[in-house]
């Protein structure tokens, strides 16, 4: 089995649009959350993923832009994106968000999906300080998940601690690396943000598991970044939001 993992699209359309051109053959979508907030095409990123995730997973952009928790945690650009997404979604949309499930949410027996942690569902792992905790604490031996816009793994097998982060030799074309995942190992994987990543590098980041040959492969995709930031401008967003895109942080 082969699964196309995203996180953090964050209503960014051409992102999404050229992860699935670019994604190798799989046989199952898992959305870690943050569907929305910040992007200006919402409904056609729900719309889209409504017809080929089979996994989904909610983020606490999805939570606030649905109206199930309030913006007060947000900051004032986080804020505006979340009310302006609020009242851009049509209620189909917004039903579909609101009833994704509150991670983690179990694949089988050795996975389990997250946005922010395997422990809580707002938690950020940036460090293995983070790590520390989740990866003594969960049950699974794998845990995706999202929220930091990061790709990268932590790991702990025995006594052994590891955090590993790919490096790409270059930042323009499309690029790949891959994880062999060790027995009796441990994992947090992050595949990455499709639509704002925040790791210094603009592509759109995203990943494949294969439990064929027990590996992750994290991916890198150019997309059509003008674009996407002419949409956030043309729906009068704060301009702090089209000008990260090119950047990646």
């Amino acid at each position: 089995m082969r699964a196309l993992v995203i996180s953090d699209i964050h209503g960014n359309f051409h992102a999404l649009e050229a992860v699935l051109a670019a994604a190798p053959a799989h046989d199952a979508v898992w959305n870690l959350g943050d569907v929305v907030g910040y992007g200006a095409r919402p409904n056609e990123v729900v719309e889209l993923l409504r017809g080929i995730s089979t996994l989904d997973v909610r983020g606490n952009h999805d939570r606030v832009c649905t109206g199930l928790t309030s913006s007060q945690g947000f900051n004032p650009v986080a804020a505006e994106a979340a009310a302006w997404t609020h009242g851009t979604l049509t209620d189909s949309n917004l039903e579909w968000l609101k009833a994704m499930p509150k991670g983690p949410v179990a694949v089988g027996e050795t996975i389990v999906c997250a946005h922010g942690s395997p422990l809580h569902e707002d938690h950020y792992i940036l460090s293995m300080r983070d790590a520390w905790a989740p990866l003594q604490r969960m049950e699974s031996s794998i845990a995706f998940f999202g929220h930091t816009h990061v790709q990268g793994n932590f790991s702990l097998l025995e006594n052994d601690w590891e955090e590993e982060r790919p490096q790409y030799a270059e930042r323009e074309a499309a690029a790949q690396q891959r994880l062999e995942l060790r027995a009796g190992t441990k994992h947090l994987i992050n595949p990455g943000s499709v639509g704002q990543p925040r790791d210094m590098d603009w592509r759109a980041a995203f990943a494949i598991y294969d439990d064929m040959d027990s590996s992750v492969t994290f991916h890198r995709v150019p997309y059509d970044v003008e674009a996407a930031q002419a949409a956030i401008r043309a729906a009068k967003l704060p301009e702090r939001l089209a000008a990260r895109l090119q950047t990646g942080r």
